[in-house]
């Protein structure tokens, strides 16, 4: 069993789990294990005061450009629609810390005249997104209705079918990749194939090997990919037989899928298609390339529902990176701002970082901004995976914890959170007592991932025990916690300016 799938048992027991997963982005390696539950405390508390122990300050964020590589990726999708407006953003980007973003690049945005292509409203967030030490991937999607058979410009539309079309669709492709393969490495094609019956795998599959085929004559080393599968893994298998029947598996660098579950830590999906994928190719990965939660009660979009707040969405947001993080599966938060909807589905996506006015201005970050700013600061290429780390906790709830360690210095970084139900408005922690191996923890720290704050654990919760370190009454709930040595996180003054 793995962590946050089964609950946790008396008997001291731990599982482990861990795959590597190649990101062009850089590395990192987490291990995954199960804490097992001896007793249950009792009592809980808040954590918005750094868990009842004393905050010596917060931790400091980091912009783009201050960190080489990471897995983490965020959503900058349907500015080809104008849904939202990278102008009105592109100073929130940077300082959020993600080192990619995706983007869809907009065929009928860009030719509204046959053969006449305008990159003026691409150039500008590319150049931007670069100059801020972001590096963007590009999405070849949708259709151009000025072309008749030449699909449609939204999601679950039909692909390019008539000949002119796809003559047009490839003239475009390569022009693209052209115009941008000194500032991008990475294309994905398409965009929810699956989604709505419109495009059969076997027609996905020749638009993929035929714009694939442009996009590595352009650019040999290009990082293709393939899918961005709305979660039919039946579909996936279909796309990949028919690759493999006309031996064009090596066009594929990764497959990206996208996940909405009420609970954020389920990976069943993800799962499921590594499995799959295997049986295919040892050489292409698995990535979650959409996924995020509403701030509001929903109508419009994934996950809509009425009892959204943006708390729930921090929460959900935080967890669901982190339990991605702690399978090896590069990450794709959708998405940076609110996006305004407009045609079948009309509305406001609240799964934005950001809130936005009726006029698509920035109102200003939600709590879910600064937990994503928490995470890309701490979890970037300088850490590595804890393999066959074990642990026992003194709860009986469902529990998930990763261990991490910081490569120049062996200094260790613990997360745990309750995961077996989804994120709820309370904020209420259970003291756990954890048993762990004997490690760096000359100064050890508890922080926050949702507040932020970072405090000292006191001496008296501290011990060690035969060769194990106890740690006595943490304070845990629905929502990453850490412990760590101090010098493993950045940490800012509580009152400093960032």
């Amino acid at each position: 069993m793995c962590c946050g799938e089964a609950p946790v048992n008396a008997a001291r027991r731990s599982c482990l789990a861990g795959r590597k997963a190649r990101t062009p982005a850089g590395r990192v390696f987490l291990a995954e294990v199960v804490c097992m539950a001896v007793t249950a405390l009792a009592g809980t508390g808040d954590p918005g005061e750094g868990g009842g122990f004393a905050v010596i300050g917060k931790i400091r964020h980091r912009s783009a450009l201050e960190i080489e590589a990471s897995n983490w990726s965020i959503g900058c999708e349907a500015l080809d629609r104008d849904f939202a407006v990278y102008a009105n953003y592109r100073q929130y980007l940077g300082p959020l810390g993600a080192k990619r973003a995706r983007v869809q690049a907009g065929w009928a945005k860009t030719e509204k005249e046959k053969g006449a292509y305008r990159w003026d409203w691409l150039d500008e967030i590319v150049s931007d997104m670069v100059a801020q030490g972001v590096r963007p991937w590009l999405q070849t999607s949708y259709g151009n209705l000025i072309y008749e058979g030449g699909g449609g410009i939204g999601l679950g539309d039909e692909i390019p079918k008539s000949p002119e079309a796809l003559a047009a669709w490839d003239a475009w492709v390569q022009a693209l990749v052209r115009r941008y393969k000194d500032r991008v490495t990475e294309w994905e094609v398409w965009n929810e194939p699956d989604l709505g019956g419109a495009v059969p795998p076997e027609d996905y599959a020749g638009l993929f090997i035929r714009t694939a085929q442009i996009i590595r004559r352009e650019q040999p080393d290009a990082y293709i990919d393939a899918l961005a599968l709305a979660g039919n893994t039946t579909y996936a298998e279909r796309f990949l037989r028919c690759l493999q029947q006309q031996d064009k598996l090596h066009l594929v660098s990764a497959i990206t899928i996208h996940g909405y579950p009420q609970n954020p830590d389920n990976l069943g999906n993800i799962d499921k298609l590594r499995s799959i994928v295997a049986r295919f190719s040892a050489s292409i990965d698995v990535r979650q390339g959409e996924t995020g939660a509403p701030s509001a009660p929903a109508t419009v979009g994934a996950l809509a529902g009425p009892s959204w707040t943006e708390l729930t969405q921090a929460k959900w947001d935080l967890r669901r990176m982190l339990a991605h993080l702690g399978r090896d599966v590069p990450f794709s938060l959708f998405s940076i701002v609110d996006m305004h909807y407009k045609g079948r589905m009309n509305g406001i996506n609240s799964k934005g970082l950001l809130r936005t006015n009726p006029d698509k201005t920035v109102a200003g970050p939600k709590p879910a901004y600064s937990v994503v700013q928490n995470v890309t600061a701490i979890f970037d290429n300088s850490v590595e995976r804890v393999p066959d780390y074990p642990c026992t906790a003194s709860v009986t709830n469902k529990m998930a914890f990763y261990a991490y360690r910081k490569k120049s210095s062996g200094s260790q970084i613990l997360t745990m959170w309750f995961n077996g139900n989804v994120p709820h408005d309370s904020n209420a922690t259970t003291p756990v007592t954890l048993t762990l191996p004997a490690g760096k923890f000359s100064e050890p720290v508890y922080a926050d991932l949702r507040t932020g704050l970072v405090s000292a654990i006191p001496s008296a919760n501290v011990s060690n025990d035969g060769g194990a370190v106890v740690f006595r009454d943490i304070p845990v709930y629905d929502s990453p916690v850490l412990i760590a040595e101090k010098s493993a996180i950045p940490i800012v003054p509580i009152d400093a300016s960032e």
